[in-house]
């Protein structure tokens, strides 16, 4: 939409204030809880209550901040008369404690925020009497031992509040939670939210929302409290983050599909206002905006609120196949945090100054992310932006897992979803237990069961190319975990590594299969699959949207998209599987995909093109293997000229990490 600098600020203003008006009608008397309608989390109806209050209320916050307490539809008052019933222990309807439910130590953190944002026209104007009662709900976070991921920020949030406002804290918590917070940092701006298995391997959109605004924040509320250099820290790795960052959003306005809470939608956006507010950021003021108001016009335009301005638990249209345990009917209003421009005065540069064109627009681009493990590929023809995977599945090393379909996938984008069957939250493991098929590389057992890839370990990323490998297993007993759960019961194949090299709308994705110790499939003869992307399609025309020929599957998108995978190499058989229901994107999906003809042969290189565009491919790239020593090479010459190597080293066959762990 075509809207001045001063339109666009009034545009989010009205957005923000629609949204918070429509909760209301769901608020108790008292406005303790906001219980909005829907499957209730599993944390139960009463924790969901707390947390419709708590999101709404970060909204809120930078809502009164950015107006400076003008407030034509009582804001303030409607949530400090919540704030003084819910933290009244002698309320019916009061707050869970923390004890009762570890969620409220998350909405504690989005209160404390609000109120130090809000504290000229909220804190400062409740009676003793309800400053207390919050302080004393705030309390047992102190001396809490918080898990190891970004829920110590929760901690140091509400701690570094509670101690400028005469609350209890504990400098060892706050030491706690910046030096494991420096642990996590991978370099290049990029933050793992904690370790798993004693490594860095889970990357997602928590590096924005969570990993660089709490630390920031943190800061802010401290002030001059708050260790020296800390704050140059933090704005340095944010800075350097949103290099990237500002590459991983399309045309069409979309954040990468990727990770756990998509839900939260435009909570992305969190990094980028986080930079603008606190000096942190290389983008023009008018590019960040530009990204900003592409965003929130992406979700408000594709369905994100119903007919009564809720937002929805899914993407676009209500889909939970992409929710996760935890996720409520309030989850979705973590989007709050994508309101965080409003905080900004209207003067500032990023309302005042024109758009720019996104980084995608400008131009194409390759980009190699090392710290996350990413090759990251846009189309300014377009507008998609992809990223190929080889560093990151948010799983224990030492233990197999079932897939999730939002990390373990070789492959991601802005304009695609990737297939999520089931509904993780109604029955665990639904979605996980689903055969891994778009953007994966399997090996189908006698059954045609396809084997499952966490966790991988990358082998290298080097320029345009990335190596990971996995062992094939076929989990009996997967249990979906929001935090890598892994399976306890599986049957265990051979080593599957696979190469990348990423230029503009085609990956070529080469793949060896090596026979491994403790094979419980050794002979099974097994057939190697490697699948495409899946794109939405046109209700009850998915095998209309889908065409093959020889070795070459295609599908084209409702959108306007096209998906091709070519069999350049040891992969004849082509087809088109189609999806009901299991795509974020649509109601019906189709991926293609190619295989081998019968069983895979081991230590050959298979090689399939992976395309991804608004047309078919201009031109595909020449591939030819060669062995070299036990090192399969496979040598890519690219229509523009640029050649690349993908080496794909042989495994140690008597390798057996998971020798001692229970099989099926």
């Amino acid at each position: 939409m075509n809207r001045t600098p001063a339109e666009d600020r009034v545009h989010w203003e009205r957005t923000a204030d629609r949204l918070l008006l429509a909760v209301r009608r769901y608020g108790s008397e008292d406005h303790a809880l906001v219980q909005l309608p829907g499957v209730p989390s599993h944390n139960g109806v009463h924790s969901d209550g707390l947390e419709g209050f708590a999101r709404t209320f970060l909204l809120a916050g930078f809502r009164l901040a950015g107006a400076g307490g003008e407030d034509p539809h009582d804001l303030a008052g409607w949530y400090a008369a919540g704030l003084a019933a819910g933290t009244d222990p002698d309320n019916p309807a009061r707050w869970p404690t923390f004890a009762e439910r570890n969620q409220a130590k998350v909405e504690a953190a989005s209160i404390a925020l609000a109120l130090h944002e809000t504290r000229p026209w909220i804190w400062d104007r409740l009676t003793d009497r309800v400053k207390q009662q919050v302080l004393d709900w705030l309390a047992p976070m102190v001396g809490d031992p918080m898990p190891g991921n970004n829920w110590i920020w929760f901690q140091g949030v509400t701690e570094a509040f509670a101690r400028t406002v005469g609350g209890d804290w504990r400098q060892q918590d706050l030491d706690r939670v910046i030096g494991l917070t420096d642990g996590w940092y991978a370099g290049e701006g990029w933050y793992s939210d904690g370790l798993t298995g004693g490594e860095r391997r889970n990357f997602d959109h928590y590096n924005g929302w969570a990993m660089h605004l709490y630390p920031l924040w943190f800061c802010r509320i401290l002030g001059d409290a708050a260790p020296g250099g800390l704050l140059d820290r933090y704005r340095e790795r944010l800075r350097r983050f949103l290099e990237d960052q500002r590459l991983l959003v399309g045309a069409n306005g979309s954040p990468l599909i990727q990770g756990r809470s998509l839900t939260y939608r435009h909570a992305a956006l969190a990094p980028l206002w986080t930079g603008a507010l606190f000096d942190a950021t290389p983008l023009a003021p008018g590019e960040t905006r530009a990204i900003a108001s592409r965003m929130l016009d992406h979700f408000t335009g594709h369905g994100a609120t119903d007919a009564g301005g809720l937002l929805t638990l899914g993407w676009h249209r209500p889909f939970r196949g992409i929710l996760q345990v935890y996720s409520g009917p309030a989850s979705p209003y973590w989007a709050s945090k994508g309101f965080i421009g409003l905080a900004l005065p209207s003067d500032h540069p990023v309302w005042t100054e024109e758009e720019t064109p996104l980084a995608v627009e400008q131009g194409d681009f390759h980009r190699t992310l090392t710290a996350p493990g990413w090759l990251v590929s846009g189309t300014a023809a377009d507008g998609v932006v992809r990223v190929v995977n080889h560093g990151g599945d948010h799983a224990d090393p030492a233990r197999p897992h079932a897939d999730d379909p939002c990390y373990a996938r070789f492959a991601y984008s802005t304009h695609a979803a990737p297939e999520t069957p089931g509904d993780p939250t109604a029955s665990p493991g639904s979605c996980a237990d689903a055969d891994p098929l778009d953007n994966a590389v399997v090996l189908l057992d006698a059954a045609g069961r396809a084997s499952h890839r966490r966790p991988a370990t990358r082998i290298s990323v080097d320029g345009a190319t990335a190596v990971s490998r996995s062992r094939a297993h076929w989990p009996e007993d997967a249990t979906w975990d929001p935090f890598g759960g892994p399976a306890t019961r599986y049957a265990l194949g051979p080593w599957i590594t696979v190469g990348s090299a990423l230029r503009g709308s085609v990956e070529v994705r080469a793949v060896r299969v090596d026979p491994a110790s403790g094979d419980d499939t050794a002979g099974a003869g097994h057939v190697l699959r490697v699948g495409g992307w899946a794109l939405a399609v046109d209700p009850g025309s998915a095998v209309a949207a889908g065409t093959t020929e020889g070795a070459t599957a295609r599908v084209a998108g409702a959108d306007g998209l096209v998906s091709v995978v070519v069999g350049a190499h040891g992969l004849p058989g082509a087809a088109v599987l189609a999806g009901t229901d299991s795509n974020a994107l649509g109601a019906a999906s189709a991926t293609p995909v190619v295989a081998t003809e019968g069983p895979v042969t081991h230590g050959a290189a298979h090689v399939a093109l992976v395309h991804l565009g608004g047309t078919d491919p201009a031109a595909l790239p020449e591939v030819t293997t060669r062995a070299l020593g036990s090192t399969q090479l496979v040598e890519v010459a690219w229509p523009q000229g640029a050649r690349d190597t993908i080496r794909l080293p042989a495994p140690d066959p008597s390798y057996d990490p998971w020798k001692d762990q229970l099989r099926a």
